[in-house]
């Protein structure tokens, strides 16, 4: 059985983390973690204690990560210390605090992408196909997130940007088309289009519990690992490969 810990255990995220592995008998919540002043910091919630102390990570065995940049990057020398495996979802993080994660997985394994859901990184594959095959196309990259996302555009569709950029395509940040309304979970469009036709690639996430599936499945094969940086993507299609 892989034991658990939950950083940002109280949050939304964190919540439907506990709430899934709760269900799966591959897996054990022994911990959850909040910032230092946290109101539920000391208490037990449903037989898992919350506490504030970095240091505590040592009785898991992989830590889930869906916080803020700061929290990740506060979090990652206590993951390196302890030899911890890692699962990190968090989002909106700089080129320099993303190099901070790849010095962090020479010591010990981590699965790191801007989104987790498997639906997501099927996309991001034909994504891939897509641009690879329509040269010459225009290209529209879309993403509709809830009012509260901090980060515009998302991590998701700038990773979608980057990997259309390999193959020669010159789309920029502020060319991504980002919007924040409602309680919306995720939303991300990709259209080619040529004068002779259009291609869209859509996908609609209905719950935030496509992420925490992935991020589970991910726990569990991140496990099987000692070292190296990888991507869902390694989990899903290349098991073998790092980034």
């Amino acid at each position: 059985m892989i034991k658990l810990a939950i950083l940002g255990f109280c949050g939304k995220m964190g919540q439907r983390i506990f709430a899934l592995a709760k269900s799966d008998r591959a897996l054990k919540v022994v911990m959850g973690l909040e910032r230092k002043g946290h109101p539920e910091v000391g208490k037990t919630i449903d037989g898992v204690r919350i506490a504030d102390n970095l240091e505590e990570i040592q009785d898991a065995d992989c830590i889930i990560d869906f916080t803020v940049a700061e929290a990740t990057l506060e979090n990652l020398p206590y993951i390196v210390k302890y030899k911890k495996h890692a699962v990190i979802g968090t989002t909106g993080l700089t080129e320099s605090q993303q190099e901070k994660i790849k010095e962090a997985a020479k010591k010990t394994a981590i699965v790191f992408s801007p989104n987790m859901s498997v639906g997501v990184n099927l996309l991001f594959n034909l994504v891939e196909a897509a641009s690879k095959t329509l040269n010459g196309y225009e290209v529209l990259i879309e993403e509709a997130h809830h009012i509260h996302k901090k980060d515009a555009p998302s991590g998701t569709a700038k990773k979608i940007a980057e990997i259309i950029n390999k193959q020669g395509f010159g789309i920029k940040t502020e060319d991504i088309k980002a919007i924040r309304e409602d309680e919306i979970v995720g939303d991300h469009k990709i259209v080619f289009e040529s004068e002779v036709d259009r291609i869209e690639l859509f996908h609609h996430a209905k719950t935030r519990d496509i992420f925490v599936k992935g991020a589970l499945i991910a726990a569990k094969w991140v496990c099987s690992r000692k070292t190296g940086l990888y991507s869902m993507s390694d989990v899903l299609f290349e098991k073998n490969k790092t980034i």
